[in-house]
């Protein structure tokens, strides 16, 4: 069992002023594997300091330089590949198979902004104007569980490549994680104080963050009713924000379809990362006159789903995070029995075999009406909800008549008619026929899923600030 008592602040581990402890329990068997000390106020000032202080120096640096200090992160982190999955299994329960694609993200994204500066332009000319793209200030980082050190590597990527100092809050349930990246980022030979990390609380670190005036952008990913709160805290020192929120995604699958393969990708796809994914497509629309097929074909491709141990290559379901995220989901289901959606396979408590662990069973409904809660709210659990359309018109009003706005997914026989459909539908990302990710196209929700867009050139931008100068 590992004890995580300091955070790292100027390039150098010291000792917390905080002293409340945090357990770390493995999601697949309960058992205790780490503790981690908390940070406080104080703790989190010092990261500030040092961040700000860095920042002065660290906003003159030359492309070049950044450049080569992207290499030099990407290097480290592949060094420690094995290392950085098998603790995601063990702290966070993540399936061998997201974990592994998790690590060549967190790769790619030091690729992507290498790339990125290699073409961006940070002066411009409009007319006789001068624009300079210039670093907004120190950014802090705050990421969720799901995919931890995903996100730290993402935006800290973008941070360097904008010339910004960061101060990182991440979840507290992913000490262990946290952890490695940080060794990782040391052993990179950063310069002292643009990269700072307090384990902590939302409610004291990332409250801290949001509020300090030194602080001038806060890059977010995690739920719609957190970042609401940010957004609230953030206005009062105009800092900037980037807030990836919660979806719902809708997966439309049209008539013209392949249903026997359409359908089996779509189960699957709802349950990516164990349906722990902001991106997940829960949403099933598909035509009222193949509904009953479909309900066949689903049910047909639950048994090719493998819910179990995260660490076996097979699983394609893992455990819950914690018993909380557990409870949630167990409570999402009973919701959907008591609305009257008819419960197709699936339900309510724990798979055979698997009673020692936060594991859910891979759950669909069908019937499902759009304006029930199972089908309005992210459950964030591996929960599918079918609901049927009458017509493509209908399609595309069921997909939109959400308060989200981050994904959405089409298929169809003929690319262009699906063109057409995600052309209508209201989300930052859409994709045609399958999952799909380009780690340089801009990433970001409509409606509340979120401000601002992520990766690449329009993720960079987020963290400059334009600077005309009329000579």
């Amino acid at each position: 069992m590992r004890c995580i008592s300091k955070a790292y602040i100027n390039g150098e581990f010291i000792a917390l002023n905080g002293t409340e402890v945090f357990d770390l329990i493995n999601p697949s068997n309960y058992e205790k594997i780490g503790e981690v000390v908390l940070g406080d106020e104080k703790d989190t000032q010092k990261a500030i300091a040092a961040a700000k202080k860095a920042f002065r120096t660290f906003s003159k640096t030359k492309t070049e330089e950044r450049v080569e200090i992207l290499k030099n992160l990407k290097k480290a982190v592949e060094k420690r590949k094995n290392e950085l999955i098998e603790t995601m299994i063990l702290e966070y329960g993540g399936t061998r198979q997201f974990c592994t694609a998790g690590f060549q993200n967190m790769v790619g994204a030091f690729e992507c902004m290498i790339e990125t500066l290699h073409h961006f332009e940070f002066e411009r000319k409009v007319g006789s104007t001068l624009i300079q793209m210039t670093p907004v200030g120190v950014v802090g980082i705050i990421t969720p569980w799901n995919s931890s050190n995903g996100f730290i590597c993402s935006k800290f990527a973008t941070a360097v490549a904008a010339g910004c100092t960061v101060v990182v809050k991440p979840s507290e349930m992913s000490a262990l994680q946290t952890q490695l990246i940080i060794d990782c980022f040391h052993d990179a030979g950063l310069p002292k104080g643009i990269f700072n990390v307090v384990n902590g609380l939302g409610n004291v670190v990332g409250n801290e963050i949001v509020n300090h005036p030194d602080v001038a952008k806060i890059s977010f990913t995690g739920s719609t009713r957190t970042g609401k709160m940010i957004a609230r805290g953030a206005v009062d020192s105009m800092k900037r924000v980037t807030l990836e929120l919660g979806g719902k995604s809708p997966n439309i699958i049209l008539d013209d379809a392949d249903f026997s393969k359409a359908i089996p990708q779509a189960v699957f796809g709802a349950y990516m990362n164990s349906g722990q994914a902001c991106i997940a497509p829960t949403r099933l629309l598909v035509p009222q006159s193949r509904l009953e097929e479909v309900n066949e074909i689903a049910k047909e491709a639950i048994h090719q789903v493998v819910v179990g141990n995260p660490a076996n290559e097979n699983t394609n379901v893992g455990p819950m995070v914690s018993e909380k995220q557990y409870e949630r989901v167990q409570s999402y289901i009973k919701l959907g029995l008591e609305e009257g959606a008819h419960l197709l396979t699936g339900g309510i408590g724990k798979p055979e075999g698997l009673e020692n662990g936060n594991f859910v069973k891979a759950t669909i409904f069908t019937n499902v009406r759009n304006d029930m809660r199972i089908a309005q709210e992210e459950i964030f659990g591996p929960v599918l909800s079918i609901i049927s359309y009458q017509n493509e018109e209908e399609a595309i009003e069921i997909a939109n008549d959400t308060p989200y706005g981050l994904a959405a997914y089409v298929t169809s026989s003929d690319e262009s008619r699906a063109l057409k459909v995600a052309s209508q539908i209201e989300a930052g990302r859409v994709c045609i026929n399958g999952f799909k990710h380009n780690p340089l196209a801009p990433f970001g929700g409509f409606k509340q899923s979120g401000i601002g867009r992520e990766f690449g050139a329009f993720g960079l931008e987020e963290y400059l600030e334009p600077k005309s100068i009329l000579v």
